[in-house]
Parts: C-alpha cells; structure tokens; sequence
C-alpha cells in the first residue's frame, strides 16, 4: 500500500481537491471547518483506476502550521504539490517544493488547481510555465503538471490516471521485520481505550503483538487494526493504520513517539547527517548552530555540529552530527528537515546517515569523514564495513539493524566481507544469518 501526500500554499485547494477525489473530507476539526482552512493533518483514502488504494494525508499550507505540515509529509510515497491557478507560485509553494526536495519525496505530481477561475488560456499557459521552472533542479523536475477544478470535476480523471502512472513503477517497501509506527495522532475512544494513528514502516503489526513506545518505554498490547475503517488482523509497510492499544493512556502518548516490537528499536540523541542548505535559505547554517530538528512525525531542538566546515552557505553542502534536545527513534536514510528556531524559517535538511553514532566526532577528522561518506554510498559492503566501530565486534543482528538494509542484503555484504578476508568471524562454523549469535570484527584494511 502506498501513502500520497499533498504540499502547497495555503488556499490554493488542497483540502478540496482531497475531499473532490476521494469524497471525504479532511478537514476533522469544527475550527478548520469554520475557517475553512486547514490547520492539522487530515486523511483520506482512494482508489486508483488500476485497484490500487492509496492513503491519502492532507497537510496545512498556512506558514503558522509548518510544523504539522513536516508532521504529515515525511515517508510519503508520493508528493502531490498544488497551485491554484488563478495565483500561480507563492511563498508557501517554495517552501513545500522545497521541503519535498530535502526529504526526497521519490515521486511526485503537480496538480494545478482552480482552473475554473481562468478564462485566459494564455495564463494558464505561464503559470504552468512558471511551475516548471520552480520544478527545475528539484526530485519534482519531472513530474506531470495537471489542470484541475475541484469544483466543477475538471482534470480528475487526468490526475488520477497520473498518479497512477508514477505508482506503477514503484516497488512494495520491504519488510525488514522490525515495525515502527510514527504517532501523528492519539486519542481515547469511549468503550475502546487508547488510539493512535500513523504511517508504518519497515515491519508488520497484528492484532495481540506486544509493543513498546519509544521513547518513554511504555509497554502495551495491540487490541485492534484499522486501515481505511476496516479491521484488518494484520497491517504491512506502508499501510497507513489506526492502533487500538490496551496497557497505556492516551494522555501517556505524544505525536512523534513510536509503536514497535519490544527490543527492536532504540532512541537516539546523537546523529550523523548530510546536511543540504537551501538555495534561498535567509542565512547560512553555522556551527554549533541551535535549530529546530524534523524528522518524521518528531520535532526537538537540537544543536549542529559542522563536520568539515565552520558555516554552510546556501546551496551547500556537508558532513554534520546534531545533538538532539529530546530523544528520537530514527533510522538510516530517514528524511529530516531544520528550521531556524526564530524566525522560523527552513533552512535545510537530508538524510540520516547513521542514528546510532559510537562516538562524538572530531571536526575534520579524515577517518570519520570516510566513513560517513562509505555510510552514504548506498553499496552494502561498504556500509556493513563502516559500521565497525575500529576494530570492536559486531553481531550480525546489531548489523542488520544499523544499516537499516533486509536481513538477506545483510547477510550476503557479510559473506561476500568474509570472503575477502576484510572481516573475521570469531565463530567459525556458525551460520551467518542476522538472528546468529556470531560476533564478527573487522581485520586489518
């Protein structure tokens, strides 16, 4: 199952684009009805021509809701950026673009709203044009730009065949067999205790696992399952589920803690990161510099550490590591985001490049550099290897679960290290599968 977000300044349609496609309306709240504007997450569902269902979150443009914008944008599988029409790219527009840019939002569609209020052709033509230059340079650069009118039912059918279109070539997430759930919403129904409501990634939850939430190592029990009002026994990687919890009270719950199997996962308040300062960022990012840190559902304050450099200017790049305020479960290659504190402004974001960081690093400190440039190279034989802290041992399990790649991926970098003679297996004759009890150590390179 995939999620599909929506992006973009504030009136330019979103809510009633969500409510035209899938006939529900996102806006929960009787203050975002009166106002007509959306101030937290809302959610949907649809199908797409093909069968495929989708999840659907609708996030707030107004500046004043960027926070819970970055609440419901991270881990979507599909960006739908809006522009009404009638006022083409906005403020809020750049911003969205951009965070959907920093987060790597794999796939993404343009939705080019109010139609109806433009009777030139000729401006729709420029405005589209001027949506395309926005795009360039961008993870968006390529994504179709569809006329639409919420209001009359122009473009929908187009829309929906172009979403479908950019989910056909994307592949299932993998179920890595440790389950994490982001809350983005937690209350108490009558008669049925505690609920919360996320995106899951990386594993499967059913009906009467055990779990914990993190942080704050609260334990509780899966009552229920519901994916899109209807119980399910069982929910995967990428479903978006609502979890009814027996064990804790709902007021012990916060956005941004998360659901997962006892042991599996841990919190973190020391990450490695490549940093990517925005273009149009107001100010550079300097080090030691106190920002606002996003990731997933969380926000903390935190404190930047510039690796290789003393300030990252816009439009650059480094090597950073942020001392988090509060602790966070996070994992390799997750998105992030930070803003300035105030004016709150973003400024940047990336990728996370390692959660569990052994130590605190030395600025400009060849050795470390290397390794979180081995870390960001997507090839499992170097990342496995760099997850060797100098010459301490490693479990395969411990591997498996840093490196954030399937247990088989493990597995085979492992082997393939083993064979080089690059590591050493203190066990010999033991299975190398991730649940082994092997501890291996890395030889002299």
């Amino acid at each position: 199952m995939f999620v599909i977000g929506t992006a973009g300044h504030v009136d330019h349609g979103k809510s009633a684009l969500v409510q035209a496609l899938t006939g529900i309306n996102p806006d929960r709240l009787a203050e975002e009805q009166e106002r007509a504007l959306t101030i937290d997450l809302g959610f949907a569902w649809l199908t797409l021509p093909s069968g495929r269902e989708v999840s659907v979150v609708d996030v707030p443009g107004h500046e004043d809701f960027i926070r819970n914008m970055l609440a419901g944008i991270g881990g979507v599988d599909l960006g739908i950026l809006v522009v009404a029409a009638d006022e083409a790219v906005m403020p809020q527009t750049r911003e969205h673009l951009a965070i959907l840019d920093l987060l790597s939002v794999p796939r993404s569609v343009v939705a080019l709203t109010k139609c109806d209020l433009v009777d030139d052709p000729d401006w729709l033509e420029l405005v589209t044009e001027e949506v395309r230059d926005q795009l360039a340079d961008t993870v968006l650069c390529e994504a179709p730009i569809v006329p639409v009118s919420a209001k009359e039912g122009t473009g929908l059918d187009d829309l929906l065949q172009a979403i479908d279109a950019q989910l056909a070539s994307a592949s299932e997430r993998p179920d890595l067999g440790r389950p994490r759930l982001p809350i983005d919403r937690s209350f108490a129904i009558s008669g049925f205790g505690t609920v919360v409501t996320g995106t899951l990634h990386d594993g499967s939850l059913s009906v009467g696992d055990n779990v914990e939430i993190l942080p704050g190592e609260l334990s509780a029990r899966i009552r229920g399952l519901e994916c899109h009002k209807q119980a399910i026994d069982t929910a995967g990687p990428g479903a978006r589920i609502a979890v009814n919890l027996s064990g804790v009270s709902s007021d012990a719950l916060a956005r941004g803690q998360v659901v997962a199997h006892p042991g599996t996962w841990r919190a973190t308040q020391l990450v490695d990161l490549r940093l990517r300062v925005l273009a149009d960022s107001p100010w550079p990012v300097r080090h030691n510099m106190q920002v606002e840190f996003f990731a997933s559902a969380f926000r903390t304050p935190a404190r930047i550490r510039l690796l290789d450099a003393e300030e990252l200017p816009p439009s650059s790049e480094g090597w950073a590591q942020a001392r988090l305020d509060s602790p966070l479960v996070l994992s390799r290659g997750d998105g992030y985001v930070v803003r300035m504190l105030s004016p709150s402004v973003t400024l940047g974001g990336g990728q996370i490049i390692q959660p569990h960081p052994a130590r605190r690093h030395k600025r400009y400190d060849k050795r470390a550099l290397a390794r979180l440039l081995s870390l960001a190279s997507g090839d499992p034989e170097r990342i496995v290897l760099s997850l060797f802290d100098d010459r301490i041992g490693a479990s395969p399990a411990d591997l498996a679960k840093q490196s954030g790649m399937p247990d088989m991926q493990t597995h085979e970098a492992l082997t393939s290290l083993l064979g080089q003679g690059a590591i050493v297996d203190l066990q010999p004759g033991t299975d190398l599968v991730p649940h082994a009890a092997s501890i291996l150590v890395t030889s002299e390179r």
